[in-house]
C-alpha cells in the first residue's frame, strides 16, 4: 500500500461520517427498529465502521446494539494459495446468533470472496434469521453473486486500482483514496 500512488481522493472525513449515518437509519428502517439486531465488523476495517455504527444506532435508538467481530482468515478460499502464513486475529461474539437479524459489515465489496467466507465463519456461530450486509464501499467486479443491502458509494473502478479506505483508527485520517497498482 505505501509504494501505491494515490491517483484520487474520493471521500474525506464528512462524506465518510455522512454516509455512515445514512447507512445507519437505512439499517433501522429496513429492519423496522432494532428488535433482533445485531451488527458483526470484518476484521479490520469492517470492525470499525461496525463501531462506528453502533454509536449511530445506539444513538438514535437510546440503547446498545450488540457488536460482534469476525476474523475470517481460515475461511478464505485463498488460504492455501497465498505464499504468506496468514495472519489471524481474534473473533469475539459474545452472543447468540440465533434467530437475529445480522448486520455484517465490511470497508469495501469486490469480488464477494470475502463475504462468502465471512457467511461460512458466521454460521458456525449459530443459524441467523438474516444476514444483511453493510459495505462503506462497492467497487464492482464481483467472481460471486454477494451485493451489500447497504451501501456508503459505488465505486466503478478498473482492476488495476487499488481503493483503500483509510479510517482514524488504523492510518490516523478518514478518507477513501484510489491508488494506482492494484
Amino acid at each position: 500500500m505505501a509504494d501505491n500512488k494515490i491517483i484520487k481522493v474520493v471521500m474525506d472525513k464528512e462524506v465518510i461520517d455522512r454516509c455512515l449515518t445514512r447507512i445507519a437509519y437505512e439499517i433501522l428502517e429496513k429492519n423496522k427498529g432494532m428488535e433482533n439486531l445485531v451488527l458483526v465488523g470484518i476484521r479490520t476495517g469492517g470492525v470499525y465502521l461496525a463501531e462506528r455504527l453502533k454509536k449511530k444506532i445506539s444513538g438514535i435508538e437510546g440503547q446498545e446494539i450488540p457488536l460482534g467481530i469476525l476474523d475470517i482468515t481460515f475461511y478464505r478460499d485463498d488460504i492455501s494459495s497465498s505464499h504468506k502464513k496468514p495472519l489471524s486475529g481474534k473473533t469475539s461474539i459474545t452472543f447468540s446468533l440465533d434467530e437475529k437479524k445480522v448486520v455484517l459489515v465490511d470497508d469495501v465489496l469486490f469480488t464477494g470472496r470475502t463475504i462468502r467466507a465471512a457467511m461460512d465463519a458466521l454460521i458456525d456461530f449459530g443459524r441467523p434469521n438474516m444476514i444483511q450486509l453493510a459495505v462503506l464501499i462497492d467497487r464492482g467486479h464481483r467472481e460471486l453473486p454477494i451485493r451489500a443491502d447497504f451501501v456508503g458509494k459505488n465505486l466503478p473502478s478498473s482492476l488495476w486500482e487499488a481503493v483503500s479506505v483509510h479510517l482514524v483508527e488504523k492510518n490516523g485520517m478518514d478518507e477513501v483514496v484510489i491508488e494506482e497498482g492494484a
